[in-house]
């Protein structure tokens, strides 16, 4: 029997001191030629993943837009059920494949919430998703390559299990600053420098006033 093994893509835009949005939430630092190249990435995996934050601020639609090629299975990490009838997402769900991936916490009312809309939910974990145990479920559904285009506290979820396997990285001629905006990896973090992930620099490609760096795991 063939095995089919997810790959994980990262790809987020930061500011030159690592910030993904403003203390404000705002998190278009993007150009447009860089979007163009996001939507182009879009186009090429298999899905989308999020955090349930990222869906709460910036309500995005996570569809392929500013370039050619089909829509990405939308994935949605919300253990408590909570994202909003009025998202885009929900609100197009009956047109784009989408998955919210739950815990066992969710509450009856925010289940039935979920079941009105024409959606796949996925139920993994008590208290907190599990995401080793759900890109072990991604991949008996053949799901092969997963773009991660999360907040900082699911970027830190992948990453600290290691599952991240490249990273489009932009590099944005900003500097935002703020002791609680948003950086591109949140969480506890690694203790030592030794404990990160390895990577390794395959590409860089200037875009304007933006720089996109390509890395892989070692």
């Amino acid at each position: 029997m063939e095995k089919f093994n997810s790959k994980i893509i990262l790809s987020a835009a930061i500011s030159i001191d690592g910030k993904i949005a403003t203390v404000t939430g705002e998190s278009k630092l993007s150009s447009k030629q860089d979007l163009i190249r996001l939507h182009k990435l879009r186009s090429q995996v298999d899905a989308i993943l999020v955090g349930r934050n990222t869906v709460n601020i910036d309500d995005p639609l996570l569809t392929v837009r500013y370039s050619k090629g089909k829509n990405p299975i939308r994935i949605i990490l919300d253990s408590g059920g909570t994202i909003s009838e009025r998202s885009k997402i929900l609100q197009t769900s009956h047109k784009i494949k989408t998955i919210i991936v739950v815990s066992k916490k969710i509450s009856n009312k925010n289940l039935q919430k979920l079941k009105n809309f024409p959606i796949e939910i996925i139920t993994i974990g008590e208290k907190k998703i599990n995401v080793n145990l759900l890109m072990n479920i991604l991949r008996k559904k053949k799901i092969k390559t997963v773009l991660l285009e999360g907040g900082g506290t699911i970027n830190w979820e992948f990453i600290k299990n290691n599952l991240v396997d490249e990273y489009f990285i932009t590099l944005t001629p900003f500097i935002l600053g703020g002791k609680n905006s948003i950086s591109l990896v949140q969480g506890e973090g690694f203790g030592k420098i030794s404990k990160s992930t390895k990577l390794q620099l395959v590409r860089t490609k200037r875009l304007g006033n933006e720089i996109v760096l390509n890395y892989v795991k070692l």
